[in-house]
């Protein structure tokens, strides 16, 4: 029997006991970054000047794409001085549209509109284009399906990110795909299934903890995965969604952040402490209103954490 002796002991210890104190996801030393919080605006204004101190009045240090043309070269630039100026990073342009319709007409202006959207986040100099991997439901674009979780969703949902990518060839923007309940990605490991399939280094992992608690184990167990999703797909996150989700009628819904059961102090450290700066974007809300409250909320929760905000 070997022996153990007191130093090994100590060693070993001081090793567990610093994992338990260590974010999700592994690194050698840990700084936590200021949070990059954002969210949609209700300025009524076509000025990029305009729009990004708006941006700051909010304590916001990240945006949504404000509305512009990809054919719409100076106001691009405007856009990208405008939002450096004020230190807002853009953070996402969305394009929300499914890339699996069954009508091939539909697919593939589908397909050219994401396209489109890529390449205006490299040339806005957005940190990823977004969407959804799209679903076969017949009636709804984002709708669930049997088919969803597929051999053939998959391969297909591979061949659709390799062919935007390819396209535009990005050197700054990701191509990445939301989270969803009800169709892959479902959660990290399946996130990591894309990634390695897709084999390209414009593809990139955004994250929605809202859309993929989907069970009651993954409701009352929220931290873990939180943790869980954070320390597998930490080096390839490049954007975060800020919602909650509290559980109705024997059925779980999506709520505003500060209202339902989500552990928004570790998802805030988990965010801050990933190898580079991550915006967390708060979305589906209807007014301004709404907006202030789960603001507040998540400031708040930053207070909490001792995080600050950028």
């Amino acid at each position: 029997m070997s022996t153990f002796s007191r130093r090994q002991f100590l060693r070993s210890s001081a090793v567990v006991t610093g994992s338990a104190l260590m974010p999700a996801f592994p690194a050698l030393k840990v700084v936590q970054k200021p949070l990059r919080l954002g969210g949609p605006i209700f300025l009524k204004s076509d000025d990029p000047s305009e729009l990004a101190r708006e941006h700051r009045r909010l304590r916001y240090s990240a945006a949504y794409v404000p509305n512009v043309d990809l054919k719409d070269t100076p106001k691009i630039e405007a856009i990208r001085k405008a939002f450096t100026d004020q230190n807002v990073l853009i953070a996402e342009v969305g394009a929300w549209v499914n890339m699996l319709d069954q009508d091939a007409e539909k697919r593939r202006k589908n397909m050219a509109y994401v396209t489109d959207r890529l390449a205006l986040a490299e040339a806005v100099g957005a940190l990823t284009c977004v969407n959804i991997a799209g679903s076969y439901n017949p009636k709804n674009w984002d709708g669930p399906d049997a088919r969803n979780l597929s051999k053939d969703f998959f391969d297909a949902t591979v061949e659709n990110c390799r062919n935007i990518i390819d396209a535009v060839k990005p050197k700054r923007a990701k191509f990445a795909l939301e989270m969803m309940g009800w169709s892959l990605p479902d959660g990290a490991d399946s996130y990591l299934k894309f990634i390695k399939a897709i084999d390209r280094p414009a593809f990139g992992a955004h994250v929605d903890i809202a859309n993929i608690i989907n069970t009651p184990e993954r409701y009352y167990t929220n931290t873990a995965l939180i943790n869980d999703t954070f320390r597998k797909l930490g080096r390839w996150i490049v954007s975060c969604h800020a919602k909650d989700i509290y559980g109705k009628d024997g059925h779980f819904a999506e709520t505003m952040p500060g209202r339902g059961g989500m552990d928004y102090v570790t998802y805030i450290r988990n965010v801050t402490a990933l190898p580079r700066e991550v915006p967390l974007l708060l979305e589906h809300l209807r007014t301004a209103e709404e907006y202030d409250e789960a603001r507040q909320f998540v400031i708040s929760k930053a207070a909490e954490a001792q995080i600050p905000l950028a």
